[in-house]
């Protein structure tokens, strides 16, 4: 081999050697940028040259040149996926591969809290996902009364109050409101256990009428402890043939008529409606909220007690209550809750 070839042999391995060490540190060099808190969009359909561009022009990749070559050469198999994308700082364009393999939709949080009725979550729902074309309240409030997500659960339901789970959520931008009420009832299912059904039949009890159960003592106490006490008086009232009595009862009838104005009024406690437990006998015809599932809980497992009266307890203010067995104890309880109302009225 002549000199002038071993010199050219030898200045290629030198230049492809540096070419490879510069390629190396550049794939694998961290990189600051400016971008790590906005999203970067990557568009469905987009090349990969579109995609390293995009990059390029945010400063996630200071030289798009080094992982152009890196796919090309070394890992042409790479899949970019379109998705909305935040790129912390700093970061390799390996980590940016890498990430951008896995493909990510921008999300958010939804949370809706226990005891809310289908007419506060349809109303979040619409401010929380905007659509095209866009959804009214009582377009959402239709979609509720689509009772085929539950025919297993509740075959006599009129529409899915009660089975839309309270919890918080991740929803990606966008998702439409079908989509979100059928993640909240499939949250239900996933909560109720199979055991519960056994235990619904023990207390002489169906499914539905767990719920609505669940539902009335999600709205008298937010205290875990003592809702099973709730649930003993509840059992015991109806055992007793004692009219309930609950006046959220009496709040859910006056939101059914579009007339909750945050307050109980004479008329709202007089109205003859099937839900108002101050005039029928039994439970009401459906849930009147969506139960959590201690609420669940506590009507499936109700304190063994003899009470038949609760008041709330003043003095800790804290929500808890006062529980009675008798009328005459119960009339104490009252008055002196009577007395703590009035004096908050006149202050």
């Amino acid at each position: 081999m002549s000199s002038s070839i071993k010199i050219i042999f030898t200045l290629v391995i030198l230049i492809l050697g540096g070419i490879g060490f510069w390629l190396y540190n550049a794939m694998h060099t961290p990189v600051n940028h400016g971008n790590a808190k906005r999203y970067i969009v990557i568009e469905q359909g987009s090349s990969s040259n579109t995609i390293l561009k995009v990059l390029g022009e945010n400063d996630v990749l200071q030289v798009p040149l080094a992982t152009k070559l890196y796919l090309r050469f070394f890992n042409r198999d790479a899949k970019m996926e379109a998705g909305d994308y935040q790129f912390p700082s700093p970061i390799s364009p390996l980590e940016v591969i890498k990430q951008l393999e896995h493909g990510k939709k921008r999300t958010q949080t939804f949370t809706i809290p226990e005891g809310w009725t289908r007419f506060e979550i349809a109303k979040r729902i619409v401010s929380v996902f905007p659509i095209e074309p866009s959804m009214s309240e009582k377009e959402v409030l239709t979609l509720m009364d689509d009772t085929s997500l539950i025919q297993d659960v509740d075959p006599e339901a009129k529409n899915l109050e009660g089975y839309l789970y309270p919890t918080t959520y991740q929803f990606e931008f966008g998702t439409h409101p079908k989509e979100v009420i059928a993640k909240m009832v499939q949250q239900f299912k996933s909560v109720w256990q199979p055991e519960w059904d056994g235990l619904a039949l023990r207390l002489g009890r169906t499914k539905r009428e767990i719920v609505i159960i669940a539902s009335l003592i999600e709205n008298e106490s937010k205290i875990d402890s003592e809702r099973g006490l709730v649930s003993s008086v509840i059992y015991n009232r109806l055992d007793h043939g004692i009219r309930l009595g609950i006046d959220a009862t009496n709040v859910y009838i006056a939101k059914l008529l579009g007339r909750w104005d945050g307050i109980i009024h004479k008329s709202d406690v007089e109205v003859i409606h099937p839900y108002n437990t101050r005039r029928i006998f039994g439970l009401p015809p459906g849930p009147i909220s969506s139960p959590s599932r201690t609420a669940i809980e506590a009507a499936l497992h109700p304190a063994q007690t003899d009470n038949l009266y609760y008041v709330l307890n003043v003095k800790a203010n804290d929500g808890s209550h006062y529980f009675y067995p008798s009328a005459d104890e119960f009339a104490k309880g009252k008055a002196e809750y009577q007395r703590w109302l009035a004096s908050q009225r006149s202050n």
